[in-house]
């Protein structure tokens, strides 16, 4: 196996963005997504993102009171654009429930291998504890939307079952996708599609095995 850093370079080389006057918040969000697809999220840092869009590493601090503010307008964005990118792919997966909600698996791949931010950003405890209204909100979007595809996927009214079979679902994708982001996958030369396609099949396997009965949590 590759180590993590020789897989992103690989797959995702640094670039550095152009700073437009007036627009320093917004560039600095999407350098951080730059610095999140190349380092992880336990690498991140103000000064990274910074050094990204090519101003002084205190130039952030004029937007953002601090690293987990920026994280917090990233994960904002992030949800926002992973339920964008969910819509698109379930309006085209055809009128089955079960496969409406296995897509959604691939898609997740896809979006974490290209933008970095997943559910470990989207809902990060710290970023959470800020009673940040824009990350609140878009949180609340990309699970309803999720969970309204998991109850018509699994056969399940009840949130409780529904909700287990959406973690289920979601580690799977995470799971993928962030092994993929590790190298794991290098010497059997697996692409994101590959490793997409995997995780959405998985997805489906979840669906064959987890009636609403198997789905019930025993205690």
């Amino acid at each position: 196996m590759n180590g993590q850093a020789g897989q992103r370079r690989d797959t995702r080389p640094p670039s550095k963005r152009p700073y437009h006057h007036g627009n320093l918040r917004a560039e600095l969000i999407e350098a951080s997504f730059d610095v999140l697809a190349e380092h992880g999220l336990s690498e991140f840092s103000v000064a990274k993102a910074a050094r990204a869009v090519g101003v002084s590493t205190a130039s952030p601090y004029r937007h953002f009171a601090d690293r987990d503010h920026l994280l917090a307008a990233v994960a904002a964005q992030a949800a926002l654009e992973l339920a964008d990118r969910i819509g698109i792919d379930v309006a085209s997966a055809g009128s089955d429930p079960g496969e409406r909600f296995a897509v959604t698996a691939g898609t997740y791949v896809r979006y974490v291998a290209d933008r970095g931010a997943g559910v470990n950003v989207i809902f990060s405890s710290p970023l959470t504890r800020l009673d940040q209204t824009e990350l609140s909100d878009a949180g609340r979007q990309l699970i309803s939307l999720l969970l309204d595809l998991a109850e018509h996927a699994g056969n399940a009214p009840r949130t409780q079952q529904a909700l287990l079979l959406l973690e289920r679902h979601i580690v799977t994708a995470h799971g993928y996708v962030t092994l993929y982001r590790d190298g794991f996958f290098a010497s059997r030369n697996a692409t994101v599609e590959t490793i997409a396609e995997r995780a959405t099949q998985a997805s489906r396997a979840l669906l064959r095995g987890g009636t609403v009965a198997m789905l019930t949590p025993h205690v």
